[in-house]
Parts: structure tokens; sequence; C-alpha cells
């Protein structure tokens, strides 16, 4: 079997807009980090003494799959034969599904809308969770539904039905509550931001006064729009588009991730910058211009839709667990390394990211 260079071993980049005498890296330190199979392991073990709340966007992905012979008489596009349709958990609700199939302990807390996409999301989060506190109706919005239309393992089409207003005060005020509700028990939170209404300015402040005053790390996946609503989280996970756009940089060559990923740690004051570059891997970026490159671990690319979630999700129970920033990276990068192979949105479990690990 083809196997695709070293396990996710680290390259230590040089060192971006340095100022001052800040002294060597913390990998020329000697932190403690470690890439090796048996350390990570370790972690991926202790996976099932996290507790994650994540707070976002929840969607509903809808996917009908099929067959196409033949173009439509009545216009030029294909006739898709349906033979059969699935429901997965989207958005915030997939970061949720991706920390349970890890091992983890996972709540989660957004929005539906009073309907049927609503009753089928909350149908599928019910066998996997206790309770619903967290999930709050609003009557004057629909649930957020992605539908796909797939033939022959490639997306003829997508649909989606949303509406990306923000959430009225009383509704954030129901989310904070829960959240509040749930900090003693909590390692670790996750934004899972879709642009879709729950994440705001006002939201994100106190979600970020809230987890300063328990000490309990911050995992944001960014939407560009949003990123002033960031400052002073634990982790961003922008893709290498984001990155750029975020920061006003053009081009996706190394030198511009480097300028993107460093503007970006130091407008929003938070700890770790982590950019996914798809097949180049993923570039991180920490203060005193300290940044550092991952490898890809994906050996055959079938489907991205998810990878995010999973980077997301990963990287909050290694966090939960003691992993050093690096070493949560390196696990995250794993991970969607496994989850790119397969097709729809997938989640990864922590035997298939365990086993992974020996196959360097």
């Amino acid at each position: 079997m083809d196997r695709m260079g070293t396990m996710g071993k680290v390259r230590k980049s040089h060192p971006v807009a340095r100022s001052g005498n800040s002294g060597p890296s913390s990998a020329q330190q000697g932190d403690g980090a470690s890439d090796e199979p048996a350390t990570l392991g370790a972690y991926i073990q202790r996976f099932s003494r996290a507790s994650v709340l994540v707070i976002g966007d929840l969607i509903l992905d809808h996917y009908v799959w099929g067959r196409v012979s033949r173009i439509s008489p009545e216009a030029p596009v294909p006739v898709v034969h349906v033979e059969s349709e699935s429901l997965k958990l989207g958005g915030a609700a997939n970061v949720f599904n991706n920390i349970l199939a890890l091992g983890g302990q996972a709540d989660i807390c957004g929005v539906i809308g009073a309907d049927e996409s609503g009753r089928l999301l909350l149908k599928e989060l019910d066998g996997r969770r206790q309770g619903r506190g967290g999930v709050v109706i609003d009557h004057n919005r629909p649930t957020t539904r992605k539908s796909r239309v797939v033939a022959h393992n490639q997306q003829i089409v997508r649909y989606d039905v949303e509406r990306r207003t923000e959430l009225t005060a009383l509704l954030q005020r129901r989310i904070l509550r829960y959240v509040e509700s749930r900090l003693k028990e909590l390692s670790c939170l996750v934004v899972s931001d879709y642009a879709k209404g729950v994440v705001t300015a006002s939201l994100m402040t106190e979600l970020t006064r809230l987890a300063g005053q328990r000490k309990i790390p911050i995992v944001v996946d960014p939407k560009v729009e949003h990123f002033s609503y960031y400052r002073g989280v634990t982790v961003v996970t922008p893709n290498h588009l984001e990155a750029t756009q975020a920061a006003g940089v053009h081009g996706e060559d190394d030198q511009a991730i480097n300028k993107a990923g460093t503007i970006l740690r130091q407008r929003l004051g938070c700890q770790t910058v982590l950019v996914t570059r798809g097949e180049r891997g993923m570039s991180v970026y920490q203060g005193h211009g300290d940044h550092w490159h991952i490898p890809t671990r994906a050996r055959q690319v079938y489907d991205v839709t998810g990878a995010g979630d999973t980077v997301v999700g990963t990287l909050a129970l290694a966090l939960s667990t003691g992993a050093t920033m690096r070493e949560a990276a390196v696990l995250a990068n794993q991970a969607a390394g496994v989850v790119v192979g397969m097709i729809g949105t997938a989640t990864v479990t922590a035997a298939q990211l365990t086993d992974s690990l020996g196959q360097g």
C-alpha cells in the first residue's frame, strides 16, 4: 500500500516578524512537545476524559444519491435518477459529532427553526446526547439545510435554505445562560461560525470573558466577515483563502500565508493562528514570530466536506487532554488526512486516528 511521507513530522519554519530579543522558539527550547506516535496515541486514549461544548450554527446536511444516464430535454442539465437519500449533522453539529466519534464527551449549543428540518436535526442529535437544553428554537427563521445532489460520486448541485440575520438579544442570552451553567464541567469551548446568525460580536465577547474566568481554551472555526469578533481566543483555524482575505494579503504562496498568519495573530491577540492549506498541510503561528509547517497526511482526497470540523474537534480534544499546541496541531492534521479520504460529511474514530499514526 502506498504511504505518504513521515507521520505528521513538524518542519520548523524560519521565524517571521520576530521583534526584540525574544530568544529561541519554543521548539528550539524543547517545550516537551512530541510528534512520536506513542505520545500522540496517549492523548487519544485520554480523549474520553474531555468535555467540550460546541457553540455555533447548526446545519442539516441532506444528500440525494443517484446516477445520471441522460440529459434533460427541457434544459441542458443532467437528469439524476435518485437511488437513496441521507441526512447528516453539519456545521457546528458536525464538530459535535466529530468529538463524539473520537471518544470525547460533547454538548452543543445553537439554533433551529420550528420546521421539519429542525425536527429532523433534533432527531439526529437526540441519538447522541442527553437533553436538548443548549438548542433553542427561533420561530422567525428556518433551520439551515444544505442539500447536495451527488451522482457517480460527483456533486451535481447544492441548494441551501437559510436565514443569516443575527439572533435576537433574547436568544443570545438563553445561549449564554446555558454556557454558563455548564462551565464547571468543561475542558474546552469550540465556536463553529458559519455566519448563519448565531455567532455575534456580543456573544463572542461574553464567551471569551466566561472562558477566561475558568481558564478554558476557546477554539474557533472562523468566518472572514467576523474576524474582529475573535479577539483574545486561544486558537482560530482559517483556511488559507480565509486567512489571506481577512489579513488583506494577496497570494497563496508560503510568503503570503506567513504574512497573513502573523498579521492575524497580532491583530487578534490570540495564542495561535492555525491555517489549513489543503494538500499543503497546515501552518501554525504563535507569539514572537514563531511558526512551523505540518505536511499533509492525506493519501488520496475524495471529499473535503467537513474536514475543517474534524480539525477543530480534534484540536479541542487534544488541548483538553494536555497536548501542546504543536501536538494538537499534528493530531488535527492527521485526523483531517483520514476524513478527506471519505465521501460526504464524515467523522474519524479514535481507533482510525490511532491506526493512522503508525502508517508513516
